[in-house]
């Protein structure tokens, strides 16, 4: 799904019109990048919970040419879905 159908579903469902549910879900996204760079985990009750880790420096060895290079550290999301939404993703429902 595209964020245009999602924002039509969403608008219909709600019943708002679509740019008002445009800024909720821009701002939802933004709110949730800005947490997530300060390395806050951010949680959504019956959805899932976006954690951020801090990956450490690390050395590793090119495949072909057999050199050795630095990586340097960063931030990785992950995404830890709820068990409501696992329950219906195997349910169906």
């Amino acid at each position: 799904m595209d964020n245009k159908t999602f924002t039509e579903i969403l608008s219909a469902d709600l019943g708002l019109p679509k740019e008002e549910v445009e800024n909720l879900t821009s701002a939802l996204a933004g709110l949730i990048g800005e947490k997530v760079a300060q390395l806050d985990t951010v949680s959504l009750p019956c959805f899932g919970a976006f954690e951020p880790k801090k990956r450490q420096e690390r050395v590793v060895v090119h495949p072909a040419t057999g050199n050795r290079l630095l990586v340097p550290p960063k931030i990785v999301i992950s995404f830890r879905p709820a068990t409501a939404l696992k329950q219906k993703i195997r349910h169906g429902e």
